[in-house]
Protein backbone atom coordinates (compact mmCIF):
# COMPACT_ATOMS: atom_id res chain seq x y z
CA UNK A 1 0.00 0.00 0.00
CA UNK A 2 1.26 3.01 -1.30
CA UNK A 3 1.63 6.19 1.06
CA UNK A 4 -0.99 8.13 0.12
CA UNK A 5 -3.37 5.26 -0.51
CA UNK A 6 -3.04 4.89 3.65
CA UNK A 7 -3.72 8.49 3.60
CA UNK A 8 -6.61 7.97 1.73
CA UNK A 9 -8.31 5.42 3.56
CA UNK A 10 -8.71 7.42 6.83
CA UNK A 11 -10.27 10.17 4.63
CA UNK A 12 -12.84 7.51 2.87
CA UNK A 13 -13.86 5.31 5.34
CA UNK A 14 -17.26 6.75 7.50
CA UNK A 15 -16.21 7.13 11.40
CA UNK A 16 -17.52 4.07 13.57
CA UNK A 17 -19.67 6.59 16.27
CA UNK A 18 -23.36 7.45 16.54
CA UNK A 19 -22.85 11.04 16.55
CA UNK A 20 -21.83 11.86 12.71
CA UNK A 21 -24.60 9.26 11.64
CA UNK A 22 -27.16 11.15 13.54
CA UNK A 23 -26.22 14.73 12.61
CA UNK A 24 -26.35 13.54 8.82
CA UNK A 25 -29.34 11.78 8.62
CA UNK A 26 -30.83 14.34 10.89
CA UNK A 27 -29.86 16.84 8.86
CA UNK A 28 -31.69 15.03 5.66
CA UNK A 29 -34.43 14.48 7.66
CA UNK A 30 -34.54 18.41 8.96
CA UNK A 31 -34.26 19.78 5.33
CA UNK A 32 -37.42 17.53 3.69
CA UNK A 33 -39.08 18.69 6.80
CA UNK A 34 -38.84 21.94 5.87
CA UNK A 35 -39.73 21.76 2.46
CA UNK A 36 -42.55 20.00 3.58
CA UNK A 37 -43.44 22.70 6.02
CA UNK A 38 -43.18 25.37 3.03
CA UNK A 39 -44.70 22.84 0.71
CA UNK A 40 -48.13 22.66 2.82
CA UNK A 41 -48.07 26.80 3.96
CA UNK A 42 -46.01 28.59 1.02
CA UNK A 43 -47.71 29.27 -2.05
CA UNK A 44 -46.05 27.85 -4.96
CA UNK A 45 -43.27 26.83 -3.17
CA UNK A 46 -43.13 23.85 -5.02
CA UNK A 47 -43.88 24.96 -8.58
CA UNK A 48 -40.94 24.09 -11.11
CA UNK A 49 -40.73 27.70 -11.49
CA UNK A 50 -39.74 28.82 -7.82
CA UNK A 51 -37.45 26.28 -6.81
CA UNK A 52 -35.41 27.15 -10.16
CA UNK A 53 -35.51 30.52 -9.10
CA UNK A 54 -34.05 29.56 -5.50
CA UNK A 55 -30.89 28.06 -7.37
CA UNK A 56 -30.46 31.05 -9.18
CA UNK A 57 -30.77 32.95 -6.31
CA UNK A 58 -27.95 31.34 -4.24
CA UNK A 59 -25.72 30.91 -6.54
CA UNK A 60 -23.86 33.76 -5.21
CA UNK A 61 -23.48 32.67 -2.02
CA UNK A 62 -22.96 29.33 -2.23
CA UNK A 63 -20.33 29.76 -5.14
CA UNK A 64 -18.53 32.13 -2.65
CA UNK A 65 -19.08 28.93 0.37
CA UNK A 66 -17.40 26.41 -2.48
CA UNK A 67 -14.27 28.63 -1.79
CA UNK A 68 -14.19 28.49 2.07
CA UNK A 69 -15.28 24.67 1.72
CA UNK A 70 -11.76 24.48 -0.09
CA UNK A 71 -9.69 26.51 2.34
CA UNK A 72 -11.48 24.68 5.23
CA UNK A 73 -10.30 21.07 3.93
CA UNK A 74 -6.88 21.79 2.74
CA UNK A 75 -6.35 24.07 6.71
CA UNK A 76 -8.35 21.91 8.88
CA UNK A 77 -11.06 22.85 10.51
CA UNK A 78 -9.77 24.10 13.69
CA UNK A 79 -11.53 27.48 14.68
CA UNK A 80 -8.49 29.62 15.46
CA UNK A 81 -5.48 27.79 13.68
CA UNK A 82 -8.00 25.57 11.05
CA UNK A 83 -8.76 27.04 7.37
CA UNK A 84 -10.87 29.69 7.10
CA UNK A 85 -10.91 33.17 4.80
CA UNK A 86 -13.04 35.97 5.89
CA UNK A 87 -12.61 37.84 3.10
CA UNK A 88 -14.28 36.23 0.40
CA UNK A 89 -17.27 38.50 0.80
CA UNK A 90 -15.53 41.42 0.87
CA UNK A 91 -13.06 40.16 -2.36
CA UNK A 92 -16.79 39.67 -4.39
CA UNK A 93 -16.90 42.92 -3.32
CA UNK A 94 -13.86 44.30 -5.03
CA UNK A 95 -13.97 42.15 -7.90
CA UNK A 96 -17.63 43.32 -8.32
CA UNK A 97 -16.27 46.94 -8.37
CA UNK A 98 -13.27 45.91 -10.85
CA UNK A 99 -15.68 44.36 -13.47
CA UNK A 100 -17.92 47.39 -13.50
CA UNK A 101 -15.64 49.54 -13.40
CA UNK A 102 -13.17 48.28 -16.48
CA UNK A 103 -16.82 47.63 -18.38
CA UNK A 104 -17.70 51.33 -18.22
CA UNK A 105 -14.09 52.16 -19.48
CA UNK A 106 -15.36 50.41 -22.68
CA UNK A 107 -12.54 47.39 -22.19
CA UNK A 108 -13.04 44.71 -24.12
CA UNK A 109 -14.98 41.78 -22.92
CA UNK A 110 -12.46 39.27 -22.45
CA UNK A 111 -9.81 42.11 -20.20
CA UNK A 112 -12.79 43.03 -18.21
CA UNK A 113 -13.63 39.07 -17.33
CA UNK A 114 -9.48 38.13 -17.37
CA UNK A 115 -8.70 41.02 -15.27
CA UNK A 116 -12.01 40.14 -12.82
CA UNK A 117 -10.37 36.78 -12.36
CA UNK A 118 -7.22 38.13 -12.10
CA UNK A 119 -8.25 40.30 -9.06
CA UNK A 120 -9.79 37.47 -7.14
CA UNK A 121 -6.90 35.26 -7.44
CA UNK A 122 -4.62 37.71 -6.18
CA UNK A 123 -6.47 38.35 -3.37
CA UNK A 124 -6.29 34.82 -2.58
CA UNK A 125 -2.41 34.32 -3.05
CA UNK A 126 -2.33 37.46 -0.89
CA UNK A 127 -4.06 35.61 2.12
CA UNK A 128 -2.46 32.39 1.29
CA UNK A 129 1.04 34.38 1.78
CA UNK A 130 0.08 35.91 4.65
CA UNK A 131 -0.71 32.61 6.47
CA UNK A 132 2.23 30.80 5.18
CA UNK A 133 4.83 32.89 4.69
CA UNK A 134 4.27 35.10 7.60
CA UNK A 135 2.65 32.74 9.60
CA UNK A 136 -0.06 34.69 10.82
CA UNK A 137 -3.35 32.97 12.01
CA UNK A 138 -5.88 32.47 9.22
CA UNK A 139 -8.44 33.93 10.99
CA UNK A 140 -6.56 36.98 11.66
CA UNK A 141 -5.18 37.18 8.28
CA UNK A 142 -7.90 36.76 6.60
CA UNK A 143 -9.49 39.66 8.94
CA UNK A 144 -7.10 42.18 7.96
CA UNK A 145 -7.09 41.02 4.41
CA UNK A 146 -10.84 41.96 4.43
CA UNK A 147 -10.72 45.40 5.99
CA UNK A 148 -7.42 46.13 3.29
CA UNK A 149 -9.99 44.65 0.50
CA UNK A 150 -13.12 46.76 1.85
CA UNK A 151 -10.80 49.80 1.32
CA UNK A 152 -9.82 49.43 -1.78
CA UNK A 153 -13.15 48.72 -2.91
CA UNK A 154 -14.29 51.88 -1.21
CA UNK A 155 -11.24 53.85 -3.19
CA UNK A 156 -12.22 52.69 -6.46
CA UNK A 157 -15.90 53.13 -6.25
CA UNK A 158 -15.87 56.35 -3.64
CA UNK A 159 -18.52 54.01 -1.82
CA UNK A 160 -21.11 54.50 -4.36
CA UNK A 161 -22.88 51.97 -6.51
CA UNK A 162 -21.21 51.87 -10.35
CA UNK A 163 -24.32 50.62 -12.43
CA UNK A 164 -22.95 48.89 -15.69
CA UNK A 165 -24.32 46.24 -18.33
CA UNK A 166 -22.74 43.99 -21.00
CA UNK A 167 -23.85 41.06 -22.96
CA UNK A 168 -22.23 38.63 -20.32
CA UNK A 169 -24.19 40.30 -17.56
CA UNK A 170 -27.46 40.27 -19.55
CA UNK A 171 -27.11 36.48 -20.27
CA UNK A 172 -26.40 35.69 -16.66
CA UNK A 173 -29.23 37.52 -15.18
CA UNK A 174 -31.90 37.00 -17.92
CA UNK A 175 -30.71 33.62 -20.09
CA UNK A 176 -32.02 30.54 -19.36
CA UNK A 177 -31.86 26.87 -20.61
CA UNK A 178 -34.04 24.38 -20.47
CA UNK A 179 -36.48 26.42 -18.55
CA UNK A 180 -33.30 26.90 -15.55
CA UNK A 181 -32.40 30.50 -14.87
CA UNK A 182 -28.25 30.97 -16.03
CA UNK A 183 -27.44 31.83 -12.83
CA UNK A 184 -28.66 28.31 -11.15
CA UNK A 185 -26.80 26.61 -13.96
CA UNK A 186 -23.14 28.80 -13.53
CA UNK A 187 -24.02 27.03 -9.43
CA UNK A 188 -23.91 23.78 -10.50
CA UNK A 189 -21.56 24.02 -12.94
CA UNK A 190 -19.19 25.60 -10.36
CA UNK A 191 -20.58 22.69 -7.90
CA UNK A 192 -19.84 19.89 -10.34
CA UNK A 193 -16.47 21.17 -11.59
CA UNK A 194 -15.60 21.63 -7.32
CA UNK A 195 -16.87 17.95 -6.88
CA UNK A 196 -14.22 16.22 -9.23
CA UNK A 197 -11.72 18.63 -8.37
CA UNK A 198 -11.75 18.09 -4.62
CA UNK A 199 -13.74 14.77 -3.52
CA UNK A 200 -12.76 12.86 -6.99
CA UNK A 201 -9.32 13.51 -7.69
CA UNK A 202 -5.83 12.87 -6.40
CA UNK A 203 -5.25 17.01 -5.89
CA UNK A 204 -8.49 16.59 -3.19
CA UNK A 205 -7.15 13.94 -1.51
CA UNK A 206 -4.02 15.08 -1.22
CA UNK A 207 -6.06 18.48 -0.37
CA UNK A 208 -8.02 15.99 2.62
CA UNK A 209 -4.67 14.60 3.88
CA UNK A 210 -2.79 17.77 4.37
CA UNK A 211 -5.92 19.34 6.29
CA UNK A 212 -6.51 16.49 8.27
CA UNK A 213 -3.77 14.55 8.86
CA UNK A 214 -0.49 17.20 8.08
CA UNK A 215 2.04 15.31 10.21
CA UNK A 216 1.17 12.10 8.02
CA UNK A 217 0.96 14.32 4.56
CA UNK A 218 4.82 15.38 5.38
CA UNK A 219 6.06 12.11 5.97
CA UNK A 220 4.49 11.00 2.79
CA UNK A 221 6.45 13.71 0.97
CA UNK A 222 3.15 16.18 0.25
CA UNK A 223 4.15 19.86 0.45
CA UNK A 224 1.93 21.65 2.95
CA UNK A 225 1.98 24.65 1.77
CA UNK A 226 1.50 24.59 -1.96
CA UNK A 227 -1.85 22.23 -1.17
CA UNK A 228 -2.90 25.06 1.69
CA UNK A 229 -1.75 27.89 -0.56
CA UNK A 230 -3.75 26.48 -3.77
CA UNK A 231 -6.85 26.28 -1.56
CA UNK A 232 -6.90 29.94 -1.04
CA UNK A 233 -6.10 30.86 -4.60
CA UNK A 234 -9.55 28.59 -5.52
CA UNK A 235 -10.68 30.74 -3.28
CA UNK A 236 -9.58 33.87 -4.79
CA UNK A 237 -11.32 32.43 -7.96
CA UNK A 238 -14.72 31.43 -6.66
CA UNK A 239 -14.97 35.03 -5.01
CA UNK A 240 -14.00 36.41 -8.86
CA UNK A 241 -17.08 34.11 -10.48
CA UNK A 242 -19.32 35.04 -7.51
CA UNK A 243 -18.78 38.95 -8.51
CA UNK A 244 -19.69 38.47 -11.59
CA UNK A 245 -23.23 36.56 -10.76
CA UNK A 246 -23.70 39.23 -8.05
CA UNK A 247 -22.92 41.76 -10.89
CA UNK A 248 -25.48 40.27 -12.96
CA UNK A 249 -28.21 39.97 -10.20
CA UNK A 250 -27.44 44.07 -9.14
CA UNK A 251 -26.52 45.19 -12.53
CA UNK A 252 -23.38 46.53 -11.38
CA UNK A 253 -21.02 46.92 -8.14
CA UNK A 254 -22.97 46.86 -4.70
CA UNK A 255 -22.04 48.39 -1.63
CA UNK A 256 -22.55 46.24 1.67
CA UNK A 257 -21.34 42.64 0.37
CA UNK A 258 -19.47 42.06 3.88
CA UNK A 259 -23.09 41.27 4.43
CA UNK A 260 -22.91 38.09 3.05
CA UNK A 261 -20.43 36.66 5.12
CA UNK A 262 -22.51 35.36 7.71
CA UNK A 263 -24.64 33.32 5.29
CA UNK A 264 -21.67 32.04 3.56
CA UNK A 265 -19.87 30.52 6.99
CA UNK A 266 -23.17 29.50 8.22
CA UNK A 267 -23.72 27.52 4.74
CA UNK A 268 -20.13 26.09 4.44
CA UNK A 269 -20.56 24.75 8.50
CA UNK A 270 -23.45 23.39 7.96
CA UNK A 271 -22.66 21.65 5.26
CA UNK A 272 -20.20 19.71 7.16
CA UNK A 273 -23.42 18.14 8.57
CA UNK A 274 -24.57 16.59 5.47
CA UNK A 275 -20.89 14.31 5.64
CA UNK A 276 -21.23 11.18 7.64
CA UNK A 277 -17.69 12.20 9.19
CA UNK A 278 -18.19 16.07 9.54
CA UNK A 279 -16.30 16.93 7.19
CA UNK A 280 -16.25 19.96 4.54
CA UNK A 281 -17.04 19.05 1.19
CA UNK A 282 -18.37 20.27 -1.76
CA UNK A 283 -21.93 17.99 -2.19
CA UNK A 284 -22.56 19.01 1.22
CA UNK A 285 -22.23 23.11 0.70
CA UNK A 286 -24.83 22.33 -2.49
CA UNK A 287 -26.88 20.98 -0.28
CA UNK A 288 -26.55 23.76 2.98
CA UNK A 289 -26.99 26.47 0.35
CA UNK A 290 -30.09 25.57 -0.96
CA UNK A 291 -31.60 24.67 2.42
CA UNK A 292 -30.66 28.30 3.21
CA UNK A 293 -32.37 29.56 0.04
CA UNK A 294 -35.47 27.55 0.42
CA UNK A 295 -35.59 29.09 3.89
CA UNK A 296 -35.71 32.74 2.80
CA UNK A 297 -37.71 31.95 0.07
CA UNK A 298 -39.99 30.33 2.03
CA UNK A 299 -40.26 32.89 4.57
CA UNK A 300 -40.38 35.65 1.96
CA UNK A 301 -43.48 33.58 0.43
CA UNK A 302 -45.16 33.60 4.11
CA UNK A 303 -44.31 37.55 4.50
CA UNK A 304 -42.25 36.65 7.65
CA UNK A 305 -39.41 39.17 8.10
CA UNK A 306 -35.96 38.13 6.39
CA UNK A 307 -34.30 39.28 9.20
CA UNK A 308 -35.43 35.84 11.26
CA UNK A 309 -32.89 34.38 8.65
CA UNK A 310 -29.95 35.61 10.46
CA UNK A 311 -31.14 34.61 13.65
CA UNK A 312 -31.68 30.33 12.13
CA UNK A 313 -28.17 31.12 10.51
CA UNK A 314 -26.93 31.55 14.10
CA UNK A 315 -28.68 28.62 15.72
CA UNK A 316 -27.81 26.77 12.90
CA UNK A 317 -23.55 27.42 13.26
CA UNK A 318 -24.09 26.82 17.15
CA UNK A 319 -25.71 23.46 16.81
CA UNK A 320 -22.82 22.84 13.72
CA UNK A 321 -20.22 23.13 16.09
CA UNK A 322 -21.83 21.71 18.96
CA UNK A 323 -22.02 18.37 17.06
CA UNK A 324 -18.37 18.70 15.95
CA UNK A 325 -17.02 19.20 19.29
CA UNK A 326 -19.47 16.51 20.93
CA UNK A 327 -17.42 14.02 18.05
CA UNK A 328 -14.11 15.56 18.69
CA UNK A 329 -14.79 14.63 22.27
CA UNK A 330 -15.50 11.19 21.65
CA UNK A 331 -13.43 10.61 19.76
CA UNK A 332 -10.56 11.57 22.49
CA UNK A 333 -9.60 14.78 20.41
CA UNK A 334 -8.59 17.98 22.59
Amino acid sequence: MSSLEALARPAAEPANHLLPRLAQRGSLLVFALILLVFALTAPNFISAGNIANVFAQSAILGILAFGLTCVVIGGGNHVVSGGLDLSLAANLGLCAAVYSSLNNQGCEAWQALSLTLACGVVVGAFNGLAVLLFGLPPLLATLASMNLVAGLELVLTQNSVLPTESALLEWLAFGDWLGVPALAWVLLAVAALLTLLIQHSTYGLRLYAVGEYPEAARAAGLGLKRYVFSSYLIAGACAAVAALCSAAFFSGSTTGSGEMLLSVVAITFLGVVFSRRLTANIPGTLLATLLLGFLINGFQLLNISSFWVNGVQGVLILLVVAFSAAVAKQEGHP
